[in-house]
């Protein structure tokens, strides 16, 4: 697509300079309208070094109101961002609804580069592709505007600006060494470059080409597809986005219905022995997880009373305080509401070696959010297949994800309400919030099923853990993690 792209006409000074005009004064107006209807817009900025991103975005950025967009330079790659998954870097700079954000290079360029300079090759850089196809869908379709844009010049053109910029004591920073290798490598990058562009080149997101020989073209080029692409994303505001089918194999799993309670229990004194033995082990485990740089990220759900909060305090109490973090999750704060559901998680994502113990999860999409119309019938639909995307990003960057339903029946739930109830030290866990979902008990176990049938996948399989008996719960929930692991240092 970049090798047979075939440049515009410059307009005239005149033309130029009242289309600049016009555009800028839209893009203006339009940022009134993109607050208020909550359109979130996020802008990329790729291309060739020195074809003038910066500068681009610079005059871009120029008449709208600084309050509501933010500007993120995505070249380098920050250590602490190369010891996550290769999306996290991306997915923590997308916008709050209504607002802007315009990132200077992006996930092409990273992929470009690692592919040119071949750390990135082979059925590696087909999964990378899909990752970023993936990444661009469900932003669209969670009502994000993703605008695309490619920064082109020909090798002259390029090869005599980085000369110019080295002439100078102020630029010189500002030509790297993959910019240099990049110019003396032209055709080669051409070619990664075509190959990526017509991979990812969807209707949803489309590729702009800019002819960037010239600073106010690029300018007017990118402004009047900017103001173009919102007109038509406004109107189309109440587009229901369309559902993806399920991709992923899926495990055969039993209906809470039909799991088995009874008998699922351990005395006292095998219990202790048995606490004991297991988190010495994983205590040790957690040792070798850190050299070997492999992340886990463990997740709970489970009924109210159902000893969630017994079984992570066990697990933790194994672990090197250093290597772990329990994330509690309550309902999202109005910077995540204003966000892709998911964002809060993938900002709150382990670095390798680490261990993430997430109380409550992604799931509250298909549950709480769902049975209490907190999202729209086609939100909870698609996020089944939106949840096991992001946990096969997980997976595919090495992690060890392993889910918990902690399970117990509707009789051992009154049991413990009641004693909460009338304990007063205990009383502070029991709200009027788990009376009246318990009262939803069917709804909820209907949601749960098809919940589980549908995102229990090979590579983040659902564990149910019976917990009737607590201390048999947090036996069965070490055993597993315990074992995940083993496999894992074993590959």
């Amino acid at each position: 697509m970049l090798k047979n792209y075939t440049p515009a006409e410059i307009p005239g000074k005149t033309e130029m300079k009242q289309r600049i005009s016009a555009a800028r004064a839209r893009l203006y107006e339009l940022q009134m309208a993109i607050k208020d209807s909550k359109l979130p817009v996020l802008v990329l900025f790729e291309g060739w070094g020195a074809a003038g991103k910066g500068s681009c975005i610079g005059r871009v950025i120029g008449d709208i109101d600084p309050r509501f967009y933010k500007v993120a330079t995505k070249a380098v790659v920050a250590e602490d961002e190369a010891r996550r998954p290769f999306l996290y870097r991306f997915f923590k700079e997308i916008p709050e609804n209504g607002k802007f954000t315009f990132l200077d290079g992006g996930w092409m360029e990273q992929t470009c580069q690692e592919a040119l300079l071949g750390s990135l090759e082979g059925n590696a850089y087909a999964d990378r592709i899909d990752s970023i196809r993936r990444f661009e869908r469900t932003l669209v379709d969670n009502g994000y505007l993703v605008l695309k844009f490619f920064m082109h010049i020909d090798r002259k053109e390029q090869k005599a600006r980085i000369e110019k910029l080295l002439d100078s004591r102020s630029t010189k920073w500002r030509v790297s060494d993959y910019d240099r290798w990049q110019s003396a490598h032209y055709d080669q990058a051409m070619e990664v470059y075509d190959k990526y562009m017509t991979e990812t080149n969807a209707a949803i997101a489309p590729w702009y080409i800019v002819d960037a020989t010239d600073a106010k073209w690029a300018q007017l080029q990118v402004l009047e597809t900017l103001v173009a692409n919102i007109d038509v994303a406004l109107q189309n505001s109440a587009h229901t986005s369309p559902l993806v089918p399920n991709v992923f194999q899926l495990l055969d799993m039993p209906k809470l219905a039909d799991i088995e309670l009874e008998g699922k229990e351990i005395d006292e004194v095998e219990y202790k022995k048995e606490l004991k033995r297991l988190q010495k082990k994983l205590g040790k485990l957690h040792n070798e997880l850190y050299r070997r740089k492999i992340p886990v990220v463990i997740t709970y759900e489970g009924w109210d009373a159902a000893g969630k909060g017994g079984n992570i305090k066990r697990i933790a109490a194994a672990l090197d305080p250093r290597g772990y973090e329990v994330m509690p999750i309550a309902s999202p704060e109005p910077h995540e509401l204003n966000r892709h559901f998911l964002w809060r998680f993938w900002t709150r994502l382990p670095k390798d070696g680490h261990i993430a113990i997430f109380d409550r999860t992604w799931y509250g999409r298909v549950m709480v959010e769902r049975l209490e119309g907190f999202c729209k019938e086609n939100d909870w639909k698609r996020a089944f297949n939106e949840m096991n995307e992001f946990e096969k990003e997980l997976s595919d960057w090495g992690a060890i994800v392993i889910k918990f339903w902690v399970h117990i029946d509707k009789d051992t739930q009154l049991e413990r309400f009641t004693y909460r109830q009338n304990t007063p030290e205990k009383q502070w866990k029991i709200t009027d919030e788990d009376w009246r979902n318990r009262e939803k008990w069917d709804l909820y176990e209907g949601a749960i099923d098809e919940m589980i049938a549908k995102t229990s996948t090979s590579f983040a399989p659902w564990y149910i853990l019976e917990s009737v008996d607590k201390k048999y719960a947090r036996i069965k929930a070490l055993k597993i993690i315990i074992e995940r692991i083993e496999e894992a240092l074993d590959k």
